[in-house]
């Protein structure tokens, strides 16, 4: 072996012993104890995960895609807007608001949604102040729609800024030409921007929706009640009955959705890519 790869291996060393200890040893473990009992191999902590929490699956998955996709059409408007808006202040107060909940911590964005949501709260407690409601028709949105709001608040910022940036770095001269000869600004995002931009939409949607499965703070925080997200269901089993193994098969049902998303995403890369080879 030469001396710059030697020096190279050195360099990688650390990074890679931190991956293997806090992500590859964690995630055969996990593998490990949800497939087996006693050494033996078994589907039995699977059997007992969809016995128990089949609805908190399903909850969990129509969570995430609904809020992927509010993300999506958020991130789309106000990057659109940002990329083809000739009004400047506009311009400018998007860029200020849009960028907040990106230094905001999850547990921090579901406490401020607790109150903010919450029967009285803040957002309630304006409307009956302007006049918009009667304090008898206030509602609380702390369940699967104040969920919703938090994580399409908290991640749309993030794919706003890596697809804004990808607008940004378009050849003006399609948009102006497009423009020039009719087209509408909606027509223009959506038929000339977009499709040379769907690269890295995709990724950053896919990126969020993983975000998204992981959090434990936003559904604990905002919607205690049932049916709830797989996260708190692996809180539960750990610290109520330290039930590992159920816990672990939980997990990989969240891997195999995970799984799901990256496949997506590769096969429509590859899809690009042999497009683009022909």
């Amino acid at each position: 072996m030469s001396r710059s790869s030697t020096l190279g291996l050195l360099l990688v060393a650390p990074a890679l012993t931190l991956v293997a200890m806090l992500f590859l040893w964690p995630l055969g473990f996990s593998l490990y104890a949800a497939f087996t009992k006693d050494g033996a191999f078994t589907l039995q902590h699977f059997a007992k995960a969809f016995e128990l929490y089949s609805t908190d699956i399903l909850f969990t998955l129509v969570i995430v895609l609904l809020s992927t996709a509010l993300i999506a059409a958020v991130a789309i408007a106000i990057s659109g807007l940002l990329t083809l808006s000739e009004t400047p202040w506009l311009i400018a107060i998007l860029k200020q608001l849009y960028r907040w909940p990106l230094f905001i911590p999850f547990i921090v964005a579901g406490q401020c949604m607790r109150t903010f949501l919450a029967k009285n709260g803040l957002m309630n407690n304006t409307f009956v102040s302007m006049g918009i409601l009667d304090p008898s028709q206030t509602m609380s949105f702390l369940d699967w729609r104040g969920i919703v709001i938090t994580f399409v608040w908290k991640q749309a910022p993030f794919v706003i800024l890596m697809l804004a940036g990808a607008m940004a770095s378009i050849d003006r001269s399609t948009i102006e030409a497009a423009r020039n000869l009719g087209a509408s600004r909606f027509r223009s995002l959506f038929e000339i921007v977009l499709p040379q931009v769907t690269q890295t939409l995709l990724v950053a949607l896919v990126l969020s929706f993983v975000t998204m499965l992981s959090v434990l703070s936003v559904p604990m925080m905002v919607a205690g009640s049932q049916p709830t997200m797989l996260t708190v269901d692996m809180a539960f089993r750990i610290n109520a009955y330290g039930d590992y193994p159920t816990a672990n098969a939980l997990g990989v049902i969240s891997y195999g959705f995970t799984a799901i998303a990256a496949w997506i995403y590769l096969r429509h890369n590859l899809a690009q890519h042999s497009e683009a080879g022909k």
